[in-house]
């Protein structure tokens, strides 16, 4: 692998300025994470502070019993009880860990603890929040494969009807392999093959939900480094998080009403807000008839709009005190939880997380905390030898590509094909018919109105044939350069696939096969610096 560097804006307005920590933007935060004490003055505060680092620990520890494990992941748990301090980012569980991006989130949760440990000559721990209390199946439910030249989105077939947290929904073994041994036939046997079904099958066969599957082969991925991962609805954090949701009831409506206020600000400075917030919503999930149902408020009365349930602050605390786990947060809440439990020197997050974080400012004020610095993450786009030939010979800009595609260089290309002087006389033989016609059918209507229709009817006919002889000359032309085309195609399915980043499409797993169970480590041991610019990985 060799590591390379571009120049590349975020796509986020909002992201883009935070990455540069331009103002406005970085008003709406409590760190400048440019300024070179920003670490040492995060870990001040964190001093100032008390963390459950007792429970918090013997708490990861037993969710974590049963994965993949290592002398470096038993360092970071003594770490954590002792006096480390943690970076930490969150996602969804996606199949087989879902797109590429989850991958970077964690290489960047590990390469920062890594690099501020040795920085501070502070312990630092990665952890990786696992939000298995999300609902929205259909995100995580698929991945894209690549079909000849087409990429197909291959969904996991048990479906899912209730609005169940991730963490609750289990899978059929069977069905489990089947669907994993159908995406590796579509990317093709290799050398490594053979044993990456026996890893993963062995894998399915000591999980039973989807949330616990994905840890597992995240722990198989990086437990040589020391990561330590958590599930969000793990019900032994949420009796940990018990007080804390006392206090998100109680304090519902002014923690809605500073986001409000804070968003207010940032439209004011002319971005658009990501958050979508109402001034009843009180922040928090209830689990009702195992469905994930969010709570609204009025004054002293809490309600669940579908189901019509309504609730006093003495009913749902009541709840609390006897199953917490029946409890989980929004977006607005979940930061606010994990700063009230781990020692966070850092948040890592992605462009929208940013452009979201950026409106929590005054909730996190209101409940006395700090948002820590919020880090971009890594932006890697894993560049494959032929496709980086390919992209050479048809001399194309990386940066272009990336960015933008290649659908102006291949619209370029076609027309470079077109022949003028057939089209030219193509067109003269149509107007010669079309003024023939026209006396044709004066003459004839003459005659007899009726046959009208008939010569309109004729002459449509004929220059349809002109059409059916366009385009059989175009696919003429395309077969003529089908390798050239492929080549655009190959290029774009790899670097910019649907017209999006590399990241939001590809899985791990192509990668894995192609390459060999050394892939991840190799690329999470590349030195990678946070500067903002874009990582290209040749391999």
């Amino acid at each position: 692998m060799e590591l390379g560097s571009l120049n590349i804006p975020a796509i986020n307005q909002f992201a883009s300025k935070y990455l540069k920590q331009e103002e406005p933007v970085t008003s709406f935060f409590h760190y400048n994470i440019n300024m070179p004490t920003v670490y040492q003055e995060r870990i001040k505060d964190l001093r100032s502070r008390q963390f459950p680092r007792e429970g918090l620990t013997d708490c990861i520890s037993s969710y974590m019993e049963g994965l993949p494990s290592s002398g470096e992941v038993e360092e970071s748990l003594g770490k954590l009880r002792d006096n480390a301090v943690t970076v930490v980012a969150g996602q969804q569980a996606g199949l087989l860990t879902g797109p590429l991006y989850t991958i970077h989130k964690i290489i960047s949760v590990i390469q920062l603890a890594r690099q501020q440990e040795a920085e501070l000559k502070q312990p630092v721990v990665p952890v990786f929040w696992i939000a298995g209390e999300d609902h929205d199946y259909q995100e995580v439910n698929h991945i894209y494969v690549e079909k000849g030249s087409k990429l197909e989105k291959v969904g996991y077939p048990e479906r899912v009807l209730e609005k169940k947290m991730t963490s609750h929904i289990t899978y059929t073994k069977s069905v489990m392999k089947k669907w994993i041994d159908d995406i590796l036939a579509a990317l093709g046997e290799t050398e490594y093959t053979k044993q990456l079904v026996a890893d993963l099958n062995k894998m399915i066969d000591q999980e039973e939900t989807i949330v616990r599957l994905f840890a597992h082969i995240v722990m198989g991925l990086f437990k040589d480094f020391g990561l330590l991962v958590i599930d969000s609805s793990y019900p032994a954090l949420r009796r940990l998080e018990g007080e804390h949701f006392h206090h998100l009831l109680e304090s519902s409506k002014p923690i809605t009403d500073a986001v409000l206020e804070q968003q207010r600000i940032i439209r004011e400075s002319g971005f658009s807000t990501q958050l979508d917030i109402s001034p009843t919503a009180a922040n928090l999930f209830l689990q009702i008839q195992n469905e994930r149902a969010l709570l609204e408020r009025e004054g002293d009365l809490f309600f669940e709009k579908n189901s019509g349930k309504t609730f006093s602050t003495s009913e749902l605390l009541s709840i609390l005190e006897k199953s917490p786990e029946s409890f989980s947060n929004n977006v607005v809440t979940r930061p606010l939880m994990q700063e009230w439990l781990f020692p966070n020197l850092a948040f890592v997050a992605g462009p929208g997380e940013i452009a979201y974080w950026g409106e929590l400012k005054r909730a996190f004020e209101y409940v006395n905390l700090k948002m820590p610095p919020v880090v971009p993450r890594l932006n890697i786009t894993i560049m494959e030898r032929e496709v980086h030939k390919r992209i050479q010979e048809l001399q194309l800009s990386l940066q272009g590509v990336i960015t933008e595609g290649v659908e102006a260089a291949r619209d370029a290309f076609w027309k470079s094909l077109e022949q003028p002087e057939l089209e030219m006389e193509m067109k003269d033989i149509q107007n010669d018919l079309l003024r023939k016609y026209k006396r044709i059918r004066e003459q004839s209507v003459s005659i007899d109105k009726g046959l009208a229709p008939i010569i309109d009817k004729n002459l449509e006919f004929h220059l349809s044939q002109f059409d059916y002889l366009r385009n059989k000359l175009d696919k003429a032309l395309k077969d003529k350069h089908s390798l050239i085309f492929d080549q655009f195609k190959k290029v774009e399915n790899s670097i910019r696939p649907n017209e999006g980043p590399q990241e939001r499409t590809w899985n791990v797993l192509y990668f894995l096969n192609k390459y060999g169970p050394t892939f991840v480590r190799d690329l999470t041991l590349q030195e990678f610096t946070f500067d903002g610019t874009h990582k290209v990985i040749y391999v």
